[in-house]
């Protein structure tokens, strides 16, 4: 088992720089769940099964742009721009009832389908009303003020990927499209752990030295988020045998086991090694901070990621590692956050080695441009800093200075999933 650990990160020239976590997560992944069919009112935040192809036009019919004046365009020239007003209209759900004359306009509705004959739509404020004729400009373009069908999306085209995971626009794509019910990955079945001697359930009195369990409510609040079922297993004691018996069990029924504290090297630390034990690891152990000591493998074909207990560094490595993988398993293609460069409005000098995830708040520089600024309260339990940070600055570990200006790559909190 020390030779298991020690491949995966036991001594610090071997812990996995953060791209290679990454890269080992994604060679792991693989869909776990089956497919379901449901209707549309339930899709949302699930991961589609089948790509969307279009079976129709959308619109599906030529219609109207604006309101206004339907007309040939041609009519224009051989008619010197007065046409005859036809009685009637067109609205949207009332189509007009014949095909449009020569010579001949009739008033429109947004939405409504584009007159038979007719290929242009002058708008309302460019036209005259004179009795039951109308004036209108010689020289309006043609075909303005019309939606041809298959604008927005043409029969046959791929609308949404298979793997997307189903956003409202997506629904209401769907839904234009005539379509009830989509094809989606069934939820995934998450078992969540805490481990800790010191850790009391929330609402109970606290004793000396012991501390309020809060990664659970933290970890179980960013699970809900994504499609999949949590079970709340409660605390597990600092006993290798408790450990292993719960874990194995877990493994049996779930997806994945996601655990808070134990991963570490400690006496009392077990769930790494029960990983090593009983199944299979990954890695043990990331070059970064915080969050160093994040184990990640399988166990009885469930995924298992063991977070550290510190609370800041459970939620940095869920975000990095644990959601990524969750994602991937259960539909999606596997994509760690993406970061974009920002000027930095702070500078910072430190020894190299290690990638550092700093919480970072916005703000606009001496030039305007938007900037992030460096929180101070750095620490992996003080969870305050993060609720004020507006994202995360990752240094990566080859840097060992930043100067105001310097481009540093940023993540909102949203793209981590913890906003």
């Amino acid at each position: 088992m020390t030779a298991v650990l020690r491949e995966c990160g036991d001594s610090d020239p071997d812990q996995l720089p953060v791209a290679l976590a990454w890269k080992r997560l994604a060679e792991a992944a693989g869909v776990r769940v089956g497919v379901e069919r449901v209707p549309l009112a339930h899709a949302c935040g699930r991961i589609l099964a089948r790509a969307l192809v279009a079976p129709r036009d959308v619109p599906a019919f030529t219609n109207v742009a604006v309101d206004g004046f339907a007309i040939r365009h041609a009519d224009l020239s051989a008619f010197g721009g007065l046409l005859r007003l036809a009685r009637g209209r067109a609205a949207a759900g009332h189509p007009f009832a014949r095909p449009l004359a020569p010579g001949e306009a009739v008033r429109v509705l947004t939405g409504a389908p584009l007159p038979e004959g007719a290929d242009t739509v002058v708008m309302e404020e460019e036209a005259e009303v004179l009795g039951e004729q109308l004036r209108l400009p010689m020289r309006y373009p043609r075909g303005r003020g019309v939606r041809p069908a298959g604008e927005d999306i043409r029969a046959g085209s791929l609308v949404v990927a298979a793997g997307t995971r189903l956003l409202p626009h997506h629904l209401g794509i769907a839904a234009s499209l005539g379509l009830a019910e989509l094809e989606v990955y069934a939820p995934l079945r998450v078992a969540l752990f805490s481990s800790g001697d010191e850790l009391v359930e929330v609402g109970e009195p606290l004793p000396r030295g012991g501390l309020w369990d809060v990664n659970r409510p933290l970890l179980r609040g960013l699970l809900q988020r994504l499609p999949c079922r949590v079970s709340d297993l409660g605390i597990l004691p600092d006993r290798a045998e408790r450990v292993q018996a719960a874990v194995a069990e877990a493994a049996a029924s779930h997806h994945a086991i996601l655990t808070s504290g134990g991963a570490s090297r400690g006496e009392e630390d077990h769930l790494a090694r029960s990983l090593a034990t009983l199944g299979r690891l990954y890695f043990w152990r990331v070059r970064m901070k915080p969050g160093r000591p994040l184990a990640a493998g399988e166990l009885g074909g469930a995924a298992f990621i063991a977070l550290p207990g510190n609370p800041v560094a459970a939620a940095v490595g869920f975000a990095l590692f644990a959601r990524p993988l969750l994602l991937a398993i259960a539909g999606a293609p596997f994509a760690p956050p993406r970061f974009v460069e920002l000027p930095a409005a702070f500078s910072l000098r430190r020894r190299a080695g290690r990638a550092e995830f700093l919480r970072a708040r916005l703000v606009r520089d001496a030039t305007g441009r938007t900037a992030v600024e460096r929180i101070l309260r750095e620490g992996s339990g003080i969870l305050t800093a993060l609720a004020e940070a507006d994202g995360l600055v990752h240094i990566e570990e080859t840097v060992a200075t930043v100067e105001p200006g310097d481009p540093v790559p940023f993540a909102s909190l949203a793209e981590l999933g913890l906003g």
